[in-house]
């Protein structure tokens, strides 16, 4: 797969981060490759583009979710200081 490819090329940078960094880029290839079958499907000349539409891909559906607990936890708040 395309982007387990470009995962692997990755591996120098991985290694020369400190350890708590290290744990938030392996939790960052992670959702790459939850998404990796459909980012491989792109038929894109440049190789890196997946990996790139992957990382963005489950950035984006984390802030929606987190959005969305935002607006309920304010209208959970709301709801209660009305009463």
């Amino acid at each position: 797969m395309v982007v387990e490819a470009e995962i692997e090329k990755l591996k120098k940078f991985r290694d020369s981060l400190r350890l708590e960094d290290k744990l938030i880029f392996e939790d960052l290839l992670n959702q790459c490759k939850l998404y990796a079958s459909a980012a491989s499907s792109l038929a894109s000349p440049v190789k890196e583009v997946p990996l790139i539409l992957s990382i963005l891909f489950a950035h984006h559906k984390k802030l929606s979710e987190l959005e969305r607990r935002l607006e309920e936890g304010r209208g959970t708040t709301s709801a209660t200081s009305q009463q």
